[in-house]
């Protein structure tokens, strides 16, 4: 049998960590924002209160009801988390009289399972301003730093556990460790949530829950729907029916080339080249909203006009996964858009379809390792993310035909670059942006005044965070070299070297 862990979001930076370091120990989980507990709180088998932005101590911080898991499930507090725990508990919690912030030295240990196989002196990382002066009832104190006395206790009589630092990043030296004691020997999690065993029980789920209907879904040639759809054929066999859309904005050769990589899969898919009807939805659109919100309109229209020449269809699915869940839900209400997601909003009423996503719980990585599992090839596992609206969003500016083709052989240029020098695989997305200013050039001896693209290339495990990617410098003057001399209208070509945060991958 599964078993799951509950991630109680507070609002923490680091609360997707906490998941990410749960599920390398083979530890399935979920993240809840505070306020929206799930129904089923006692099917989880643990529970992990995150840190928070917030102080206990305001009356705007998060105070949920803990009645149905404190004493009687597992539970650990991080940060906030702890000093919830004790602020509620009968403890105190108070400003610090000096900055908790960054690196520290666990100076005492008191032996207890949770800290089994970790050493004094062992690294944590602090983030608090405030701290726990005193602990909650029955509470006992497991560990100090030279700044922090009760930076780790356990509530007597019960498995709750609190800690003042975050074992989720890097920085702790010893925080898997700690998470595996926690969950593992001291909760009774058996470790086997494996990409098999995913995989496994997905695909007897997906066709229980499916029966005798049909499936239609909406391919992009990517990672997430592909695996998607992989999962399905191996449910559902001949019940799911695949449709892939080209909106005019791929890569250079894309739509043939992805419905070529199709036909080894066995998956039954229809190509249907919609182009000059998403370029003329898009004509003098500029706002990146507004862009996506054309795009998503025709695609939808697209989709059901495919969709209806189809029988029995009963269900759309989608390869959403968990960080577009994560990004759609937030803990003080709905979130501040900073972009809308195609697989996150809902579908028109007209449609009438249910959802189903096989996908919603994976992390990108995860996702590869599932499709591993299920014999894809790495060529196409190792593909880049590639966004929904396509080059519609790395085109700053309204959109017109030319200037498609200008960015795709530009677009075509790089990518081909990076995959003849072996640099490919060490990035995990890269593109092109065609940048809404012209500059003055000499060609020639003549004076150009032609427009300018940025190169984007960054690495990342998840798409969360990202970094850019130090390139050689002989490969990008190459590069630039080609795109001035190649594609027509190009005069100048830059480098983008922001991360996220504070930048995000795309421009728009």
């Amino acid at each position: 049998m599964q078993n799951k862990a509950l991630i109680l979001d507070f609002g923490s930076q680091y609360t997707q960590l906490i998941a990410r370091r749960v599920r390398e120990l083979n530890i399935y989980c979920e993240i809840h924002p505070y306020n929206k507990l799930p129904k089923q709180i006692e099917s989880f088998d643990a529970v992990i209160l995150s840190g928070s932005p917030f102080s206990v101590r305001s009356d705007d911080a998060p105070h949920p009801d803990l009645s149905k898991i404190k004493g009687k499930i597992p539970l650990l507090g991080v940060c906030y988390g702890a000093q919830y725990l004790a602020h509620f508990g009968g403890g105190e919690v108070a400003p610090s009289d000096t900055r908790e912030y960054g690196r520290a030295k666990l100076m005492t240990i008191i032996h207890d399972p949770l800290f089994e196989n970790i050493s004094q002196g062992s690294q944590v990382w602090m983030s608090h301003s405030d701290t726990i002066k005193s602990l909650p009832n029955a509470g006992l104190c497991l560990a100090s730093t030279d700044d922090v006395h009760f930076a780790a206790y356990h509530i007597d009589g019960e498995t709750t556990y609190g800690i003042q630092f975050h074992p989720e990043v890097y920085h702790t030296t010893d925080g898997k460790q700690l998470l595996q004691n926690f969950l593992i020997s001291i909760a009774g999690l058996t470790p086997n949530w494996t990409p098999s065993s995913f995989a496994e029980i997905t695909i007897a789920a997906l066709k229980e829950k499916i029966g005798d209907d049909h499936v239609v879904l909406g391919l992009s040639g990517g990672v997430d729907s592909t695996v998607a759809a992989i999962l399905l054929h191996k449910s559902i066999g001949s019940q799911l029916h695949c449709i892939f859309v080209n909106n005019g904005l791929l890569r250079k050769n894309e739509f043939t080339d992805v419905l070529t990589q199709y036909e080894g899969l066995g998956l039954n898919v229809k190509g249907v080249d919609a182009s000059d009807r998403f370029l003329s939805a898009l004509a003098g659109v500029s706002e990146p909203e507004e862009k996506r919100k054309h795009i998503g309109k025709v695609f939808i229209d697209v989709f059901d006009d495919e969709a209806t020449k189809l029988k029995n269809i009963a269900w759309l699915a989608q390869g959403t996964i968990y960080p577009d869940v994560i990004e759609s839900v937030s803990v003080k209400g709905p979130s501040a858009t900073i972009k809308s997601h195609h697989n996150v909003g809902g579908l028109p009423s007209y449609m009438k379809l249910k959802v189903v996503e096989p996908l919603r719980m994976l992390f990108k990585d995860e996702v590869r390792r599932v499709g591993r599992t299920l014999g894809l090839s790495a060529q196409l596992l190792g593909r880049h993310p590639f966004p929904g609206p396509g080059l519609a969003i790395r085109i700053l500016g309204d959109i017109t035909a030319e200037k498609v083709q200008m960015l795709q052989e530009v677009d075509a240029i790089f990518i081909d670059g990076l995959k003849q020098e072996g640099l490919y695989g060490k990035v995990w997305q890269a593109g092109a942006i065609l940048l809404p200013v012209q500059s003055v050039g000499v060609m020639g001896d003549e004076r150009t005044y032609e427009k300018c693209v940025a190169l984007r290339a960054v690495e990342s495990t998840d798409g969360m965070t990202a970094d850019w990617v130090n390139l050689p410098y002989s490969f990008l003057q190459d590069v630039s070299n080609k795109i001035i001399n190649r594609v027509k209208g190009i005069n100048r070509v830059v480098y983008d070297i922001s991360s996220k945060p504070p930048a995000t991958i795309e421009w728009e």
